[in-house]
């Protein structure tokens, strides 16, 4: 208890895994920004419109990291870029989900299926970006975010669907290390599979003037989710795979 409490001070996200070490809950702080209930109450306040607009903002994002992953493979990741060059307000034609099935089927295959439960590679893409949840999950609160309000995603189950609509364009990193450990012939989650996917929190990030490792780029990304709700700054920031 002295050790969970001492990283909770720390602004730690504390990760608990199950019996086949995948994890499966969280411990968050429950005070870690000074200005917390002031940005809740932004949340709140935070219309529809706005949040398509931002929504519209992390699916461009999203699309575009994936298509630069595909081109860094020599993979044709121009194909996508009249999808991440044309996602309206919410995207409410689901380019997410028409640049998804040609992303995957260009990285892994026509044989692929992209599942919880689905075959090799997927449970180290699971574990990576679980990882990542966690990841986001404490930037949002370490920026006084709340992670239950979300920008899209919705489910009565889910207590973190703002981490889930933030790492949306962070994926791809994970994604990129898995693809590297699968062409290399790892297919199962070891733990030697396993310390390599947690490097992603240490890789560089490019933003348009910095380069930050990928832990660091996640605040900078909830930071300036704070400053869109209050009005201070149009977009989004995400880093360019």
């Amino acid at each position: 208890v002295p050790v969970l409490n001492a990283l909770s001070a720390n602004n730690c996200a504390v990760v608990f895994c199950d019996i086949k070490h995948m994890p499966s809950a969280m411990l968050m702080t429950l005070d870690s920004n000074s200005v917390q209930a002031e940005t809740y109450r932004l949340q709140l306040d935070a219309g529809t419109p706005l949040k398509k607009k931002l929504w519209k903002q992390v699916i461009e994002a999203k699309i575009r990291n994936q298509a630069n992953l595909l081109n860094e493979l020599n993979k044709d990741g121009d194909s996508l870029k009249p999808l991440y060059s044309n996602v309206k307000s919410g995207d409410t034609d689901n380019r997410e989900g028409i640049a998804a099935r040609q992303y995957w089927d260009k990285l892994f295959g026509p044989d692929f299926l992209r599942s919880r439960k689905g075959a090799d590679p997927n449970a180290m893409l699971n574990y990576g970006y679980a990882i990542l949840r966690a990841a986001m999950t404490r930037a949002i609160m370490g920026s006084g975010l709340f992670p239950a309000f979300s920008l899209f995603h919705k489910h009565r189950y889910n207590a973190f669907p703002l981490a889930d609509d933030l790492m949306e364009p962070y994926r791809p990193y994970v994604d990129q290390i898995v693809y590297q450990l699968f062409e290399s012939g790892n297919t199962d989650l070891t733990t030697e599979t396993k310390q390599k996917i947690l490097r992603v929190m240490f890789i560089d990030t490019k933003f348009k003037e910095i380069v930050r490792p990928l832990e660091i780029a996640l605040t900078i990304t909830t930071a300036s989710l704070v400053k869109c709700l209050r009005s201070e700054q149009r977009t989004l920031s995400f880093p360019v795979l």
